[in-house]
């Protein structure tokens, strides 16, 4: 018997942009009764990295669609606190991730991967694996420093041995993070800390693909098999062997060379509502994907903050700023004291800056700040009406 391909359907590149929008969060109303914990729902997956600036990344993912949400609502909401289940874990995602705790078991098939790795970058000393396991199952929950120590030296990848065996037993998902003391991870068995009717490996490879690919369809609202695939770092040929049977439709967007699949939600009514103005972080999955970026606001993200001073070009965390649905403009920014200095501003033409002003107004109130400072603007024509138009905005 002969199956027929399904029919695509066209898509506007107007309406791929608008798609895309919703899907993560910025057009239309925010959704305030479910806060943070819906918008780590909505997205499937938050980045996590070290850098803090105006705020560290997974700070600055619920700001940008919440609005000035508290910053211990942000933290309480992600992690575990005392004898609660836990609401997410931390695994390697798109990269270093906050994860929805019920999708525990969709990642059985990177667990079975790393377990079968061959080849470490840490050499792992004899008996620390299991060292480090035993003192978990007897002291409880205990950072890498209350384990036996993190670092050899003050270098940042030189870990101990206990580090080393602590981060593979995260891997194989015999140990898990769902909590944080101080920015420090504190690790617990996953027996004892993911709830009994996820603790399991069951799922095959398919089936775990599966549920991904399509979380990952829906997160985008649309996008390549490039696009898919970056969300939660699959391999192309992972996403080939189940797209067809993930929920996904087929579609065609104008102006993309490449095929496209679309969450059948995101299709079955148009994205309307009102767009949101906000810095974005380096690290929000609106803007994870170099060529999507391009590809959908014609803009070129990139973060800079590993590339030598002298040759950056918008500054070292230079944040998109996102208004009316389209990205209008960069802003590199730092704190003193209690103002938001903007050491760096590139702004898409004279219009973006009343929406680059209303960003940094709002940021600046949400670290408490109460006067903001731009530094250098890329078209220096425009520095004075940004800054009065900075000015009207704080007075």
């Amino acid at each position: 018997m002969t199956t027929l391909p399904r029919p695509t359907t066209d898509i506007s590149a107007a309406e791929a942009r608008r798609i895309a929008l919703r899907a993560q969060g910025f057009l239309g109303a925010p959704d305030r009764r479910a806060g943070v914990r819906g918008v780590l729902r909505h997205l499937g997956a938050v980045q996590l990295d070290t850098i803090s600036v105006l705020a560290r990344s997974h700070e600055l993912v619920p700001y940008a669609r919440l609005g000035a949400v508290g910053r211990r609502t942000v933290e309480d909401a992600y992690w575990k606190k005392g004898s609660e289940p836990p609401r997410a874990f931390e695994y390697w995602s798109h990269a270093a991730c906050i994860l929805p705790v019920e999708e525990w078991p969709h990642f059985a098939f990177r667990r079975r991967a790393y377990r079968a790795r061959p080849h470490w970058n840490h050499e792992l000393p004899d008996g620390v694996y299991d060292q480090v396991v035993k003192q978990l199952r007897a002291e409880g929950p205990l950072t890498a420093t209350e384990l036996g120590g993190a670092k050899r030296t003050s270098e940042w990848w030189d870990w101990s041995g206990t580090k080393v065996a602590v981060e593979r037993a995260l891997m194989y998902g015999e140990v898990v993070c769902v909590e944080r003391r101080g920015w420090k991870r504190v690790y617990d068995l996953a027996e004892r800390a993911i709830p009994a009717a996820l603790l399991h490996d069951e799922l095959d490879d398919a089936e775990c693909l599966r549920r991904l690919v399509a979380l990952a369809g829906a997160s985008l609202g649309v996008g390549t098999r490039a696009d898919i695939a970056d969300y939660h770092r699959l391999k192309a040929e992972q996403v080939d062997a189940v797209i067809a049977d993930s929920g996904l439709v087929p579609v065609t967007v104008e102006g993309w060379s490449k095929p496209a699949w679309a969450d059948p939600a995101a299709l079955a009514s148009p994205p309307r509502g009102r767009h949101r103005t906000t810095l974005l972080s380096p690290f929000d999955s609106l803007v994870w994907e170099r060529a999507r970026t391009e590809r959908i606001f014609g803009f070129t993200h990139r973060l800079e903050a590993y590339v030598p001073k002298p040759k950056r070009v918008h500054g070292y965390f230079a944040m998109p700023v996102l208004a009316g649905g389209r990205l209008v403009g960069r802003v590199d920014p730092a704190r003193e004291g209690r103002t938001l200095v903007a050491r760096q501003v590139t702004l898409d033409g004279g219009k973006a800056v009343p929406a680059v002003a209303q960003a940094l107004v709002e940021a600046a109130g949400w670290v408490d700040c109460t006067n903001v400072r731009v530094e250098r603007v890329d078209a220096p024509e425009l520095r004075e009406p940004l800054v009065l138009e900075l000015a009207r905005a704080l007075a």
